[in-house]
């Protein structure tokens, strides 16, 4: 796992063409959707209004979900696209171009490797990789076979927040030494449901995939997968991971040389296994410099820190999404939905300030027509570093203990047991692959 394995040449990444590599901005490239449930919904709208982009090919296990979508893209007016239950069935298909996933998050590292494989670039949905291992073997492939391959941290390609981390490198907030993460969303318990039979049309054996086989249960299907170790990463690597990438991108940071995370499953009596309050703290110390991040979250209660989560409108709204930077001459405070604010010296003065989207998805399509990495706004190698910390907090928060991390090694020094954690065992024949 060393670190060198992740500095390979983006020359060298936009040096292939096969049929995605477009020669022209006027070829209309063809698009699968793979997971089209919740957040899958939002890629099929997005390419949907994108001009030359097709939607050629939708994928999901579930018949009911897949159906659905079928229709729904029939009913906006555009070509019926074809319908597939297996990914490996898509990716067999030498007319797509692009493959677009948002399944849970046990399947991301997976289905990105045998895209690439394939000869395809990949928009990934966030968090890139279920643990360490496997987000390191992806970044490894999207360079090995030259793909394009964007990951779902959205705010990277927002107008506002892009400004904004102008705005820190510039040096209006001066010496930034720190970052929170916050991410304090109201969740309501998923109480207990019973064992059942799998429910028609659904390709349990698929969903599950990597992870180990379990009976089926409505909490370990549908969304709520979110919340059990063998398919979910907790709120940290839900919606905290957006954070998450915020707070490393605005520090300037990859790696950190210590993690400790406490917290616990509060409140509720009900199935979940991951934590729905946290605190992890990680350590940096990049050429001789120290600083620090503190990532929170909370699942119930909680202020609005900052005005982050009030919107002026005179409603009350229950979260709290965002980020604060700490620096020598002044804090700024940003919304997870594309704000950003600031106030300057000890009077907190208002400074600058926008609000402001934009398109990961466009984004992304940019890149497959140009063929640069670099034009990628969330390049993988950064999705999985920002990936790579949720991963480490679980673990400190599973082991019950503070982390040391080699940046060099990528391992935790002396501790087998953290390190053991870096992976998992497959489900044959879904196997993560030591070589890609």
């Amino acid at each position: 796992m060393h670190r060198r394995h992740f500095l390979l040449s983006s020359a060298a990444a936009a040096s292939a063409f096969s049929r995605s590599a477009r020669a022209s901005a006027n070829d209309t490239i063809r698009v699968a959707c793979v997971g089209i449930r919740g957040q899958g919904n939002a890629h099929i709208q997005a390419y949907s209004a994108m001009p030359n982009v097709e939607i050629a090919a939708l994928c999901d296990v579930d018949q009911s979900v897949l159906d659905k979508r079928l229709k729904q893209v029939e009913d906006s007016g555009k070509k019926r696209p074809a319908a597939f239950t297996d990914i490996r069935k898509v990716l067999a298909d030498k007319s797509i171009d692009v493959v677009s996933i948002a399944t849970p998050n046990h399947w991301h590292s997976l289905m990105g490797i045998w895209a690439c494989q394939a000869g395809k670039d990949v928009y990934l949905e966030k968090p890139c990789s279920h643990n360490i291992f496997e987000g390191r073997q992806l970044v490894l492939a999207a360079r090995k076979y030259n793909r394009i391959v964007q990951h779902g941290t959205n705010s990277r390609s927002t107008v506002a927040l892009r400004e904004a981390m102008d705005k820190i490198n510039e040096g209006l907030l001066g010496d930034v030494y720190m970052a929170r993460g916050l991410c304090f969303k109201w969740r309501d318990t998923i109480g207990r449901t019973p064992v059942e039979a799998v429910p028609a049309g659904v390709d349990y054996d698929l969903w599950t995939g990597p992870a180990p086989k379990r009976e089926f249960t409505r909490n370990r299907f549908h969304y709520n997968w979110h919340w059990f170790w063998d398919t979910g990463n907790g709120d940290m690597g839900n919606q905290g991971i957006h954070e998450m990438d915020i707070a490393r991108w605005g520090l300037g940071v990859k790696y950190p040389t210590k993690v400790s995370a406490m917290g616990g499953h509060f409140m509720f009596d009900d199935d979940q296994e991951t934590p729905n309050t946290i605190v992890a703290t990680f350590e940096f110390d990049e050429q001789g410099k120290k600083k620090f991040l503190v990532f929170e979250v909370r699942h119930w209660m909680s202020n609005h820190e900052a005005g982050i989560g009030e919107y002026g409108d005179g409603k009350k709204y229950p979260n709290t999404i965002g980020n604060l930077f700490y620096g020598s001459k002044g804090y700024m405070a940003i919304d997870g939905y594309g704000m950003y604010k600031t106030f300057l010296g000890k009077e907190q003065e208002p400074g600058p300030a926008r609000n402001e989207g934009g398109s990961n998805w466009e984004n992304f399509i940019k890149a497959v027509r140009s063929r640069k990495q670099s034009d990628l706004n969330a390049d993988i190698e950064e999705g999985h570093r920002s990936a790579l910390l949720v991963h480490l907090a679980n673990i400190s928060y599973r082991l019950g203990r503070s982390l040391n991390f080699d940046a060099e090694t990528l391992s935790c020094p002396g501790d087998r047991e953290a390190t053991q954690m870096f992976t998992r065992q497959y489900r044959a024949p879904f196997v993560v692959p030591e070589k890609v």
